[in-house]
């Protein structure tokens, strides 16, 4: 059973290589082409920065194939001969957060990396030290006290419950439901600062807007995201009572009124559509699922790595290997979720309107440096939303990319 995994993991690790040497080749390639969709200027960029994330994708991806041979050789082992506990709950707690801080800290580098050297040379990331270490400390503060309870609370329903995995799987669903209904508040109190829209007539419109398709929330707010990134972006956040409209600060800044309102458009086409309760339900197979494979392991794959049946080690192997699972898996969710993006372009464009929500696009695409092109096999796997030439096409939005056959074929190769 342990062969299994490991090999399902080699392959993992062998498919997110591959799929960026093939991405970082097509991108190459696609620079030589006439720009589109993006200026001249920040085609390049974005493609220069597309292919640097994947060089450093790829060293991370031998990076943590090496960290996941020492913790199966014998990390594991070792982190089990120094963690005796003769309560089950007490030893999943220290066991389980002694893996999360020692992955953390070895992948330190490549955070630290991407937050201050890359992103910062692309423009995007204005985080100081000082804020990094506070937003640090805050995360490992509400990890600690609140993942623990998580653990305990798991580790207490596995040793009492025969078919544990099916209450398990309840338990972690309702805390993901409340995580999220809970976000914004979190996020409003400990990181961000949230303020209410200060242009009223914005506000007003937006209020308007979500009047008209039925979407209750406890308001619209502007967050200072920019102290961080200069990213745009926007976001519905919370559940029920929670629920808020929540917009970057820096989108607030680059995007018209009406840009603005086919963006939220868009949004609200996914609650429309009902692809929230959608994406809920599809998180929720897929958890029931991964509960069912780690509630049914058998003892050989515990002993092949020097541990007890517990819940320590079943937690830990759900954190390792649920990551390969759910990459496999992805392609499949992806796909459904680029179909939603189509619908709710669709929407958000009768909303308001496809001119609208094209210039939007193209500001979102320029800011974000996004490289409108990508590998076929890098979208089957990593795309969520459609790439931008698809969206474009679907608005009826003429990209000007000359790309006849020859051309095309140049970037394939």
């Amino acid at each position: 059973m342990l062969e299994i995994f490991v090999i399902g993991y080699c392959l993992y690790f062998l498919f997110s290589v591959y799929t960026s040497f093939m991405q970082i080749g097509f991108v190459k390639n696609a620079k030589k082409l006439q720009a589109i969709i993006l200026d001249q200027d920040k085609y390049i960029e974005a493609g220069n920065y597309s292919i640097e994330k994947e060089k450093i994708a790829i060293l991370a991806s031998f990076y943590s194939f090496i960290i996941f041979i020492f913790w199966i050789a014998f990390g594991l082992s070792f982190l089990d001969s120094i963690t005796n506990f003769n309560e089950g709950w007490l030893k999943a707690i220290v066991f389980v957060n002694l893996f999360i801080i020692i992955n953390w800290v070895l992948g330190l580098p490549f955070e630290l990396h991407s937050t201050f050297k890359l992103d910062k040379k692309y423009g995007f990331s204005n985080m100081t030290p000082s804020l990094y270490i506070k937003d640090t400390v805050k995360t490992g503060l509400l990890f600690l006290i609140f993942g623990s309870i998580v653990i305990a609370a798991i580790s207490w329903i596995i040793s009492s419950f025969e078919a544990w995995w099916i209450w398990g799987f309840v338990f972690i669903f309702a805390v993901i439901i409340l995580i999220n209904m809970l976000y914004p508040v979190i996020r409003d109190k400990m990181f961000d600062k949230f303020e209410s829209l200060k242009d009223k007539e914005l506000e007003a419109k937006i209020e308007n807007l979500l009047d008209q398709v039925g979407f209750k929330s406890s308001g619209v707010f502007s967050v200072d995201a920019s102290k961080r990134d200069n990213r745009l972006n926007a976001y519905f956040g919370g559940l029920g009572s929670t629920k808020r409209v929540v917009l970057f600060d820096t989108l607030v800044e680059k995007l018209s009124h009406n840009e603005l309102l086919a963006v939220l458009g868009h949004e609200l086409g996914h609650f429309k559509n009902g692809d929230i309760i959608k994406n809920i339900g599809i998180m929720g197979v897929v958890m029931f699922v991964f509960f069912a494979i780690f509630g049914n392991l058998n003892d050989e794959i515990f002993l092949g790595l020097s541990l007890n049946n517990e819940p320590y080690a079943i937690i830990t192997l759900f954190l390792i290997f649920s990551p390969i699972l759910s990459f496999f898996l992805m392609p499949l969710i992806s796909l459904i979720s680029r179909h939603n993006e189509y619908a709710a372009d669709e929407f958000g464009s009768n909303m308001q309107s496809k001119e609208d929500l094209v210039s939007a696009l193209l500001k979102l695409a320029n800011e974000n440096k996004s490289f409108p092109l990508s590998h076929p096999i890098y979208i089957f796997f990593y795309y969520s939303h459609p790439p931008l030439v698809e969206r474009f096409k679907e608005l009826d939005y003429d990209v000007h990319e000359k790309s006849d056959d020859a051309m095309r074929d140049s970037v394939f190769k």
